[in-house]
């Protein structure tokens, strides 16, 4: 019994799911009659538009459809994506080889990762990300090191390091910007720079550009993609989740360079037969409207921006507001910051009723904050600082009987 009890190879190279204690804690306390305000997991809360819902429910009645899909797209809805990054980036795409349907950027990465990564290789990537840039990799058997992700000077050293001293040279390079969980957003310049150094380097680039719709300050986020000769080396992922409110749909892309697109569409082809034909038509149907729905979704998630950033502040706790995506990045206060990021977002569901998920779990330099997202609408987000301030007025009185269970942070 004891072999039989042993986790597996790929399932021991995977760390804690650390978001699951705040989830049991959640539960247990709506379980127990709590109102908990749930500012945790990034998962829109706004319905999708009517018009895409009618498409599906349109052609799921025609049989013909309830057949296997195609695992890499459907033509209309690769021409589709496109014509989208033709008109969002400038960047032309051949839809054929150069696009493929995936079942949300997440399952992209992750195939991206089985089908590049032999055992050892060395993947460079964001600290803190989103979780599956590393432990896609992991799981293909590759090695993580972790770089900084701001967008700015600081990035490139730590690069040039890792190809000094990296053995064997570095395989692949992740992007993600608009970032999860930091909200940074890159410029053109940047992405220039990062491509004349994965060139020189023979370094493949991987961007995740899931929120590239969702942004604030009227400045669209460029895509890598725009950089003359990025095209050579770099594959980038995007998702309909947040841009047209279609989490639970499952669709997203990979497009860019041919031979790496060629190898995802061949790992796919083995694994799945693609997202159910009807999601793919109301998707077509979704990125050839003229925009109004994404503009909506846009100032609905601006405005819960301005009214957290507002009430949060004037309760004590400082959110710096995010110029895109869906999520602030606020660093703990710092009379809780030694107890780590999740004892802290466990004592603001117990104390607080307010879930918000700990940057640890976007890996070790996150420790220090906490990812807010905005999944509540405002009457409920200011419910939240109410309770907040609550909460840090009695705080000095309380932290006397809590103990940090990090003890190497004290």
């Amino acid at each position: 019994m004891g072999k039989e009890m042993e986790e597996f190879h790929k399932v021991r190279r995977l760390p804690p799911y650390v978001f699951e204690q705040v989830n049991r804690l959640k539960a247990s306390a709506r379980a127990g009659g709590a109102d908990i305000i749930d500012l945790g997991m990034g998962n829109p809360d706004l319905p999708t538009p009517k018009a895409i819902v009618d498409k599906l429910c349109e052609v799921v009645q025609d049989p013909r459809t309830h057949r296997y899909s195609s695992s890499k797209g459907i033509p209309g809805l690769r021409r589709a994506q496109a014509a989208y990054y033709a008109r969002r980036f400038g960047v032309k795409l051949n839809p054929d080889t150069q696009v493929v349907a995936t079942l949300g950027s997440k399952e992209g990465f992750a195939n991206m990762a089985q089908a590049i990564t032999a055992p050892g290789d060395v993947i460079l990537c964001p600290n803190p990300t989103y979780p599956i840039h590393a432990f896609g990799f992991l799981m293909a058997g590759g090695v993580i090191r972790s770089m900084s992700v701001e967008p700015d000077d600081s990035f490139f050293p730590p690069l040039e390091r890792a190809v000094r001293h990296s053995i064997p040279k570095p395989l692949a390079l992740i992007l993600n910007y608009p970032s999860n969980p930091t909200a940074y957003v890159a410029t053109l310049d940047f992405y220039k720079e990062v491509i004349a150094f994965a060139k020189k380097h023979d370094i493949i680039v991987l961007s995740d550009l899931a929120y590239s719709e969702i942004y604030f300050d009227d400045v669209p986020p460029p895509s890598v993609l725009e950089v003359p000769g990025a095209m050579d080396v770099t594959v980038e992922f995007t998702s309909m989740s947040k841009t047209f409110s279609m989490p639970g749909w499952r669709m997203g892309f990979a497009v860019g360079n041919e031979r790496l697109i060629a190898a995802l569409t061949r790992v796919k082809s083995y694994l799945d037969y693609g997202a159910f034909t009807p999601i793919q038509v109301a998707a077509t149907h979704a990125l050839n409207g003229d925009g109004s729905d994404i503009a909506e979704v846009r100032s609905i998630y601006k405005r819960r921006r301005d009214v957290l950033v507002d009430s949060f502040g004037k309760a004590g706790f400082e959110v710096p507001p995010p110029a895109a995506t869906m999520f602030a990045w606020a660093k703990i206060p710092e009379k809780f910051r030694h107890l780590g990021s999740l004892e802290f977002s466990k004592l603001l569901v117990e104390k607080a009723d307010i879930a918000v998920a700990p940057g640890i779990g976007f890996g070790e330099q996150g420790d220090d904050y906490v990812r807010i997202a905005l999944v509540e609408n405002e009457h409920r987000i200011r419910q939240a600082a109410r309770n907040l301030k609550r909460f840090l007025s009695a705080a000095d009185e309380m932290m006397h009987n809590v103990i940090s269970l990090n003890a190497h942070r004290s």
